[in-house]
């Protein structure tokens, strides 16, 4: 599949890195919508990088 190597880990690490944001420095918001920020952003940033990752990587001639 196109660039699914790349599309996960990114995924993990912008869901990873913004629930520990959320977490850290705005207590105030409620966690289910800190949850719905962070599936958000993950979603977001997959999307993103689909997008920008080519489609054949390994493929040079």
């Amino acid at each position: 599949m196109r660039a699914f190597k790349f599309i996960i880990p990114i995924m993990l690490i912008v869901g990873a890195f913004g629930w520990m944001m959320l977490s850290k420095n705005y207590q105030e918001v409620p966690e289910q919508s800190r949850l719905f920020i962070t599936l958000g952003a993950m979603v977001l940033s997959g999307v993103i990088s689909y997008f920008l990752f080519p489609k054949n990587e390994g493929e040079k001639s």
